[in-house]
């Protein structure tokens, strides 16, 4: 455990990189091999608002990594944080540590986002994509991803997490956002099983779903445990899915990226008489491999 967080703690901006790029080509082929929906869809068009979201989260964090850092350096440096204070093994403080990162950072952020109306209208792009896939994992309007570091850098102060924990959560939940969001279908005994520890693909797909109350369901993004314990664990049938948002019927996946970086501030009008007709088969022209 000693070697890993020394190796977080030092990890260049290139293995970070490297992280994030082999997880979308990891998931992205495997999503050709064991597809759960047969889009009818250009998957590289798709592809596209996707990445150029991606690439923004990746700029915005980066601008404001410092504060993270420092954040991070004064609670170590004042022993001020639950981490601090606890006298635990190594093992026990990491684990114990990306664990209420994911928590706060990530389930809570989440949950907020949902519950408070302009902070939703941010997150909205995220559930306007109805093709969800591996891409999708970082489909976050840049005021989301202000939204979301500001819940990380709150995790960091309340913790007091050192560096290292820190990165090693952000690349779990990089690479778990990318797995429980592709398009991926496994054995419904194995999803069911690592459910219990991870959000599985089948356990998140449920939160893309077009309407509530399952959109206000399972929030989490590393560990699945949180929903059950907060009561907001749900399960569907994934031939009963439909992706997308019912309000917004007709802001899809291959929308222009100026009518998404619009769509929080009001300046989109879903044209009268648009919805959704209720199937997947209508809906988002996909049917269950």
């Amino acid at each position: 455990m000693e070697t890993i967080i020394e190796y977080f703690e030092t990890i260049p901006s290139s293995h970070r990189s490297l992280i994030l790029v082999s997880g979308i080509t990891f998931f992205w082929l495997l999503e050709y091999a064991v597809p759960l929906f047969k889009f009818d869809y250009k998957k590289f068009r798709h592809a596209w608002p996707n990445i150029f979201f991606t690439l923004t989260t990746i700029v915005i964090n980066f601008m404001l990594a410092f504060i993270l850092l420092k954040t991070s350096d004064w609670t170590v440096r004042n022993d001020f944080g639950l981490l601090q204070w606890l006298d635990l093994p190594l093992w026990a403080t990491v684990i114990l540590g990306v664990m209420l990162l994911d928590l706060i950072g990530a389930w809570l952020a989440h949950w907020v986002q949902h519950k408070i109306k302009p902070l939703w209208m941010f997150h909205l792009i995220h559930h306007t994509d109805n093709h969800v896939d591996t891409t999708t994992a970082n489909r976050h309007h840049p005021g989301e991803s202000v939204i979301r570091f500001i819940f990380t850098t709150l995790g960091v102060f309340v913790l007091g997490a050192p560096v290292g924990i820190i990165l090693l959560y952000q690349s779990l939940s990089v690479v778990l956002s990318q797995f429980n969001h592709a398009n991926i279908v496994l054995p419904k005994k194995v999803d069911t099983l690592i459910s219990y520890l991870i959000v599985s693909p089948d356990m998140h797909k449920v939160h893309h779903h077009y309407v509530l109350p399952y959109t206000d369901t399972n929030y989490g993004n590393i560990f699945s445990i949180w929903d059950r314990l907060f009561g907001t664990f749900s399960t569907i049938r994934n031939e009963e899915l439909v992706y997308g948002v019912d309000t917004y019927p007709d802001v899809d996946s291959n929308s222009k990226i100026a009518i998404l970086l619009k769509l929080p501030f009001g300046r989109y009008r879903a044209p009268e008489g648009a919805k959704f007709e209720g199937t997947t088969d209508t809906a988002n022209k996909q049917t269950v491999s």
